[in-house]
């Protein structure tokens, strides 16, 4: 391209446009005439959105140059109007209007071979992967790796280290599942690009570091926590991929059966006390709270959250993330709350003697404390309660229920198909009342991925602290005894609320045995 150098281009700059204008702008453009090349607009970030008459609509990322400007203008004979962009879609966008394909990640994965003489993984100095982090094809390679994620509907975009360079997968409905893997000589750059976005330390790879990204995917606002680990053969990546936009759920949509639903509702609803949610890391319990405070948040009453991080932004709900970095503990965030004048409290997790303490004296004063603990089924969180130091009249006296939970994954409606139940099985949902002869199972579809499941529904365990369970625990009796008493009230366990949902057609045995098995 001729080059002519503009004296003033600041002059044509307008202000950025808000989102929704230029992402518009952006999906709708077409390729100019003469055709521009890739790598050049690439290089520059640099992008003709719009040519009329003499006037060219050039979009830009970062500091624009003036002589690349100047190229611009002259091979299209129009004067440049500059339109701030976001850097990811401009770069999308001059690869779907000039590069042809690639389309997905795999295509580019395809495209993108080592050099000869390629340098060892990881061998480069900082500056180095800094700059190859930010060119074209790394920084299109981690948008269309993100992209994907979040179409596939993973909460989650691991990037483990390998011997042989960077194993990619998805979390699905909870399970792992391969995506297409960066190529091994781009490794670093990978990384060292999605620290840049995280704005982390890309020099430091010894320690671990936890980061952040606001990213805009099509019509998406997502937060992006990042999570770096060194391993043996170099840093492995966890991107948890939030929706801030996400529809929220409620409780009818949970999969709780009538009675839980009932229950939980009626409990929510107590002027004070505590309510837990238990389980593993990953079995919905933030969720179910969320949802809960979804339907108390009125505006008649003052709720106040502390989390560790705060996932989702709730209406008439004042969130606190935790800082622990800056001093900012359960605890300490709790003191000041309690000074708030709150009426609900929702605290992320009781996980110290302190916050446990806390909580408890908060409901013998009068608030509703919703909270959460990591134990295994509902009566062991009144003993890990015990376990925590809190008294044992202040547990029978605040915690008015605890709903122990599991997320299974749903059997796939597009691909669904009757089955009949192994007999090992049927047998073993027999013994526990449940005649089950056929059950439904996804053969395997586009729309599941071939897994025969697509989504994801609860199982709940509902423990009601009456006084039968409120004798065992000041007797210290154990989970053993406390189930005993809950169970001669009719308490349903996990794997009961199981098989209920396979009777129903919703999953499968085999989900219900993975989740509730030890």
């Amino acid at each position: 391209m001729t080059t002519r150098c503009r004296a003033n281009v600041a002059s044509s700059v307008e202000p950025a446009l808000s989102g929704e204008d230029l992402r518009a702008m952006l999906k709708e453009i077409q390729a100019v005439s003469p055709p521009l090349p890739l790598g050049y607009l690439e290089e520059q970030r640099l992008l003709p959105v719009r040519l009329q008459e003499d006037q060219l609509l050039l979009a830009y990322a970062g500091t624009p140059d003036p002589q690349a400007v100047a190229e611009l203008e002259e091979a299209l004979g129009a004067r440049a109007v500059l339109l701030e962009a976001p850097e990811e879609e401009l770069l999308a966008a001059a690869c779907r209007v000039y590069g042809g394909e690639p389309a997905t990640a795999a295509d580019l994965i395809a495209r993108l071979r080592a050099p000869d003489g390629e340098e060892a993984v990881g061998s480069r100095g900082a500056h180095d992967l800094e700059r190859l982090a930010g060119e074209a094809p790394v920084v299109r390679l981690v948008n269309l790796l993100l992209t994907e994620a979040v179409q596939a509907g993973a909460s989650d975009l691991h990037l483990d280290a390998t011997e042989a360079g960077l194993a990619a997968r998805y979390r699905i409905d909870g399970v792992l599942q391969d995506a297409p893997a960066p190529p091994a000589h781009l490794r670093a750059a990978v990384v060292s690009r999605l620290k840049i976005m995280a704005e982390l330390d890309t020099a430091e790879r010894r320690l671990p570091q936890d980061g952040r990204i606001r990213l805009a995917l099509e019509d998406r606002e997502l937060d992006v926590r990042v999570s770096t680990l060194p391993t043996l053969h170099g840093e492995s990546v966890v991107l948890r991929l939030l929706d801030a936009r996400r529809q929220h759920h409620s409780l009818e949509t949970l999969g709780m059966a009538p009675d839980t639903l009932r229950g939980v509702r009626d409990f929510s609803r107590r002027p004070q006390g505590v309510l837990l949610a238990t389980g593993p890391t990953g079995s919905g319990k933030t969720t179910t709270l969320y949802a809960i405070l979804e339907g108390l948040a009125t505006g008649r009453t003052k709720i106040v959250s502390v989390e560790d991080p705060v996932e989702y932004e709730l209406d008439y709900v004042s969130q606190v993330p935790v800082q622990p970095a800056a001093g900012l503990t359960f605890a300490r965030a709790l003191r000041a709350i309690l000074r708030q004048d709150p009426d609900i409290l929702l605290v992320g997790e009781m996980r110290d003697p302190e916050t446990a303490g806390i909580c408890t004296q908060a409901a013998m004063t009068g608030h509703l404390v919703f909270s959460t603990l990591h134990t295994t089924d509902a009566p062991a969180a009144l003993t890990r309660l015990l376990d925590l130091g809190v008294p044992d009249y202040l547990v029978a006296s605040t915690v008015q229920a605890v709903l122990a939970q599991r997320l299974v994954r749903r059997t796939c409606a597009a691909c669904a198909e009757e089955a009949p139940t192994p007999e090992e099985l049927r047998d073993r949902m027999a013994r526990e009342g449940w005649e089950v002869p056929t059950i439904r199972r996804g053969r395997g579809c586009d729309a599941c991925r071939g897994t025969g499941y697509h989504g994801r529904t609860g199982l709940y365990e509902f423990l009601i602290v009456d006084d039968d369970v409120r004798r065992a625990v000041l007797r210290h009796g154990g989970t053993v005894d406390i189930r005993r008493a809950a169970g001669e009230r009719g308490l349903r366990p996990l794997q009961t609320d199981g098989w209920r949902q396979v009777a129903a057609g919703i999953t499968t045995p085999e989900e219900v045995l993975r989740v509730t098995v030890a």
